[in-house]
């Protein structure tokens, strides 16, 4: 893809990309020739790793600290990104939570937990990523495919991504005239930390086979359909694009 409009670089900014599909989508992104910024919540350490890695392959990255659900402080990382970079051309909402459990004894507190992360930060973030985003570029969300699948313990977690779901299309439709594009990715199982924690061998196993691929996704399969979505993908709008191997 082009990594300039004209003779302007272009800037990301990827929530929860200190690890995991956020951290895989802002190297590519970077790799694309996107200015980054790289947010976290708290782990600091790999935020800056992250940067040093995009550094290391000649790109350029900021790390800043963000809770995406306090819109005080994404809007101070929003200004961050347009004193650094000149502007904010693609918004990533990477930043997710994953509690499991049955609907009948869920604990509310985690579910309260989940709504803060996953559904009032993707729209604190969103609501800045409409006000700032430049012509030509793009809304992108991180949704997940277990939605479809209605898969056992997942109540609370793919209720919360419906949520960003819904956010789809009414705000393309929102920024008609603004040649802004919005998309959802839902990925299915990624083996990241996130998804592994608490799976025994047999259960991964079980799960990875769910596609006709045999194999969990990676981080980075996923970043590449961030990648043609934030690039040349001009045509595609308010879409959930499923990214799971051909689990459903």
């Amino acid at each position: 893809m082009e990594s300039t409009m004209g003779t302007q670089t272009r800037v990301a900014i990827i929530t929860g990309s200190s690890r995991g599909i956020g951290q895989a989508i802002a190297r590519r992104l970077a790799k694309d020739g996107f200015s980054v910024v790289v947010n976290y919540a708290g782990n600091a350490e790999n935020a800056r790793a992250t940067v040093a890695d995009i550094e290391a392959t000649g790109g350029r990255a900021i790390a800043v600290q963000a809770d995406v659900a306090d819109e005080v402080a994404v809007a101070a990382m929003f200004d961050r990104a347009e004193r650094e970079f000149g502007g904010i051309d693609v918004v990533v909402n990477s930043a997710g939570l994953m509690v499991l459990g049955t609907i009948a004894d869920f604990n509310l507190a985690d579910l309260d937990r989940m709504h803060r992360t996953n559904i009032r930060g993707t729209f604190v973030v969103t609501q800045q990523a409409a006000r700032r985003v430049r012509s030509g570029g793009a809304i992108l969300n991180v949704s997940t495919s277990a939605e479809r699948q209605a898969l056992p313990t997942y109540g609370a977690y793919a209720a919360s991504k419906g949520a960003v779901e819904a956010l789809n299309l009414i705000l393309a439709r929102e920024l008609r005239g603004r040649d802004i594009t919005v998309n959802t990715v839902a990925p299915g199982p990624v083996a990241t930390d996130l998804f592994l924690d608490g799976k025994d061998a047999a259960t991964v196993d079980r799960i990875a086979k769910l596609n006709p691929m045999e194999r969990l996704g990676k981080p980075d399969d996923i970043a590449e359909v961030v990648s043609f979505l934030a690039g040349p993908a001009r045509w595609i709008n308010g879409q959930v694009i499923y990214a799971n191997g051909g689990m459903n």
